[in-house]
């Protein structure tokens, strides 16, 4: 790329062509692998065979060759550890000969396993700082991938992390074994139910991702958006989202441009990046994908982050993907579609024509509804972070209290089945008329939409809307397949003692939704009606990602992970640790970062402008006049620095004392309670300072310059 930004003429490269150019997807190994070598990959995809050493030698000589007719220098294990983000090592594929020359390798050893330095990773206590070593296993059913630069072009090869002794150290292992709890019971229930054509059941995930983007010469003279990715202090402006006119509105040039580079970048690569369009607030932006099966879709989201980020800045643009960059107006998702397919293209969340006599429709959707509240805690432990503290029940977010939509019809078809009634009929085949000729009759769906629901039912999958837009969305469908597996081992159980089918369907689907639908809600989830509720159904509410980790340890849950070889005790233990860990560490930055700013930035800003207009008003006063609006305003702005400082003192101290603690879990308390209570009022002193002093003498850019200038 030679150090500039790629153009493309989609007229003369269409899309078409360009799609998966840098992915070594199936499709290209078809073409470039000899047949029995291409058929030995598949299997070993589909679950059938292990690898080979023999099959990894061809696979990697044909993927070095395709890597280095387009450049590529290096190749890295690309890995997702606990951090949330992505890592990488790159190595050369030069090898040096005895004639000073050298030979472009690439063995299968080198493709199957990698050996990145384990210690620096987040292990909580799996490994020590002395013991280095880990390895990086290639993931078959994720496409290799080309990531291209202006600093050059690198193979990337998707894999798992795992320590010397076999634990976990990243998000994709637990997410692949989770994949394989659920596949073993799902199939067992489809075997009951006669299914003999299907050999595998996949999830599939489809992550919308929502982002801000501030131009970077304002992003540059914010230190909290530079170290915490979220405005620590701003008052907002006259003018918020409250028009409702930034969603789904006109895309603006700039951003246009900043999309369309996003797209070209991802559809090389193979992520098939679908919808983009204006989100609620100013500057704040969404993407979607296509389905895929989850652990390439997990990859693919990572990508997608990644991608963002990278094409922002080559357009003099920032990206923001934090849960709550600006308080008072939308916070940023990552909403998850989930669903359930069979290899032979059957989705087990379809209603089809008639959903109250689809058997294998209503005993798959009872399981998600009985997963869903039996492990509600452990669903808000997946998408427990900092940022979706802020997030969760304030502007345009799903509040805390897990709730599942079915919308009426299903509600009505399973309310009749548990209390014994008689279905009225289904409303699949109905047309919505607009009563305008020129307009044509809709086919209507067997459900509404919800947008306030944090896992609602939406035709043919489930949206988990509380996933934060920070995050790797492995652990919360991780999470997710871990609990259906678990009801479903739990259907199987009585299904294959059942001489009777049908009538045991019935009885389970009957027990099941009768347990289980409190949790059903298809109201307004944002009311405090709901709240009350809720908390009258006995659901709960859990705010603070402190309080909702505590389940991962409980013995039920570890018992579960264990039982279905997802995760074991240690290896949940130590993610209990690693959450805890960054929260507090999290917390502490941006505290820090908030000291920093009101000593180091306002403070000196606001004694300054105040000093002048107290000379303005000394000034005024000896041509006498008697008071002054200067006078009054700097009297203000004294008594509010006054406050300040105190205020400030006080955060200092709380945090210090935070610090001091050894206890993971008090030292994360002592952060959510003491610290993130005492940056309220610091932050409530600050931005009604930013009210009363002049813009071009207030140190950094406001909410206005940041959420309405692009």
């Amino acid at each position: 790329m030679n150090g500039k930004r790629e153009t493309f003429d989609l007229v003369e490269n269409p899309v078409s062509s360009l799609y998966g150019s840098n992915s070594f997807s199936n499709a290209v190994m078809r073409e470039r692998l000899p047949k029995n070598i291409f058929r030995e990959v598949l299997a070993v995809q589909a679950g059938e065979k292990e690898l080979t050493l023999e099959v990894a030698e061809v696979v990697a000589a044909s993927m070095r060759d395709w890597a280095l007719e387009k450049g590529a220098t290096h190749f890295t294990h690309w890995f997702q550890p606990l951090t949330g983000l992505t890592a990488e090592k790159h190595d050369s594929f030069i090898s040096p000969t005895s004639d000073g020359k050298v030979l472009m390798e690439f063995s299968g050893k080198e493709l199957i396993k990698g050996e990145p330095d384990a210690s620096s990773f987040p292990s909580g206590g799996l490994r020590a700082t002395f013991e280095a070593r880990g390895y990086t296993a290639w993931d078959v059913t994720s496409p290799a991938f080309l990531n291209q630069d202006p600093t050059g072009t690198t193979l990337c090869i998707p894999t798992a992390f795992i320590s010397y002794y076999g634990h976990a150290l990243d998000k994709k292992v637990p997410l692949l074994r989770s994949m394989d709890a659920l596949n073993r019971q799902a199939m067992r229930v489809l075997r009951a139910l006669g299914n003999t054509s299907a050999k595998r059941v996949v999830t599939t995930v489809g992550p919308e991702q929502e982002y801000f983007l501030v131009d970077k010469k304002y992003f540059d003279q914010r230190s909290d958006l530079l170290l915490t990715g979220r405005t620590v202090f701003g008052s907002m402006p006259a003018k918020g989202q409250e028009l409702e006119d930034h969603y789904y509105g006109a895309i603006n040039e700039r951003v246009a441009e900043f999309m369309r580079e996003v797209n070209i970048e991802l559809w090389k690569m193979g992520v098939s990046a679908k919808t983009q369009h204006n989100e609620v607030a100013p500057n704040q932006y969404e993407l979607a994908p296509i389905f895929t099966t989850t652990n390439v879709a997990a990859d693919g989201n990572q990508l997608v982050m990644e991608t963002i980020k990278k094409v922002a800045r080559r357009n003099g643009m920032e990206a923001l993907l934090h849960e709550k960059p600006f308080a008072g107006v939308n916070g940023s998702g990552k909403h998850n579609n989930w669903s359930i397919a069979t290899d032979d293209g059957v989705n087990l969340l379809d209603p089809g024509e008639n959903p109250e006599s689809n058997a294998r429709f209503l005993l798959f959707t009872a399981a998600v509804i009985e997963a869903v509240d039996r492990y509600a805690l452990l669903l808000r432990a997946s998408t427990a972070t900092a940022g979706n503290d802020h997030r969760l029940g304030a502007n345009e977010a799903p509040p805390a209290i897990i709730s599942v939509y079915l919308g009426s019809q299903l509600s009505e078809i399973f309310d009749n089945i548990a209390e014994g009634k008689t279905s009225n009929g289904s409303a699949n085949g109905q047309r919505i008329k607009l009563g305008v000729t020129s307009l044509p009759s809709l086919p209507k769906d067997v459900s509404d939409r919800n947008r306030t629901s944090p896992f609602a039912f939406t035709g043919n999958k489930f949206e988990f809307r509380m996933v934060g837009s920070s995050q790797s969305i492995a652990t919360p469908n991780t999470y997710l397949n871990v609990s259906v597996a678990q009801v479903l081992s739990e259907f199987a159980d009585k299904l294959e003692k059942a001489t009777d089918k049908n009538a045991a369907i019935q009885a389970i689907i009957k027990e099941s939704y009768s347990k289980h639908r409190r949790v059903v809600f298809n109201g307004n989830n944002y009311s405090e009606e709901w709240v009350r509720e809720a908390e009258r159904r006995g659901l709960p509410n859990i705010r603070a990602t402190v309080d909702s980790l505590q389940v991962t340890t409980q013995k039920e849950i570890t018992d579960m992970f264990e039982a279905h070889k997802v995760l074991s005790r240690e290896e949940m233990e130590s993610r209990y640790h690693i959450y805890l860990e960054r929260y507090s560490k999290q917390i502490n930055i941006e505290a820090g970062v908030m000291i920093e700013m009101a000593r180091r930035q306002i403070f000196p800003a606001v004694t300054a402008y105040a000093g002048s207009l107290s000379r303005d008003a000394a000034a005024l006063a000896a041509l006498g006049a008697v008071s002054s609006p200067q006078a009054k305003r700097a009297k203000k702005i004294a008594e509010l620095t006054n406050e300040l400082y105190d205020e400030t003192d006080k955060l200092e101290k709380v945090l210090e004392e935070a610090q001091g603690i050894e206890d993971i879990f008090t030292k994360a308390k002592a952060y959510r309670e003491k610290v993130v209570a005492q940056m309220a009022p610091v932050r409530s002193k600050v931005d009604s300072l930013e009210k009363l002093v002049a813009k071009d003498a207030w140190p950094f850019p406001s909410y206005e310059e940041l959420l309405f200038k692009l």
